[in-house]
């Protein structure tokens, strides 16, 4: 089983209840096939890139559901014969969800890592620099031409 996200792009000048109407029969035929619907999100009217049969806008709708690839071919089709699609792209996410788990976990590794090797609470932090260095930076003339350096008059 993997995670699949699906995005469809259904015609404007659908009834709205003919649109939720199509999701939950989407809905139930995933569920019929033994799929588990995660989240269904429905964005509303949003223009375009560009122009679909004649259309400048559409209803934005989000699947996400977990399924064999046997389902998602069977989704896949549904949606391509429906007439109230323009368009829809299916995108597999359990790899990138796997990949972002990992890196939270190495991120939070680090932040534990960190904290031990910080200075109890309370301590007096570290200087950044050296007195004397800062002051020898303070001190120090510029060179002839370097910013905060003092004009030299030109000759004529």
């Amino acid at each position: 089983m993997r995670i699949y996200e699906e995005l469809f792009i259904i015609k404007p000048d659908a009834p709205d209840e003919e649109v939720d109407q199509f999701i939950e029969t989407l809905r139930t035929q995933l569920t019929a096939v033994g799929a588990t619907v995660d989240k269904v999100d429905k964005w509303g009217k949003r223009r375009l890139a560009y122009r679909v049969d004649k259309y400048r806008e559409g209803t934005y709708v989000l699947f996400q559901f977990t399924a064999g690839p046997e389902t998602v071919k069977e989704f896949e089709r549904r949606l391509r014969v429906s007439d109230l699609v323009l368009k829809f792209i299916t995108v597999r996410i359990d790899e990138t969800l796997k990949r972002l788990d990992k890196r939270k976990k190495e991120r939070d590794k680090r932040a534990a890592k960190r904290a031990a090797n910080a200075p109890p609470p309370g301590a007096a932090p570290a200087p950044l620099q050296p007195a004397s260095f800062v002051q020898q930076m303070t001190e120090a003339p510029a060179a002839p031409g370097m910013p905060g350096a003092p004009l030299q008059p030109k000759e004529i």
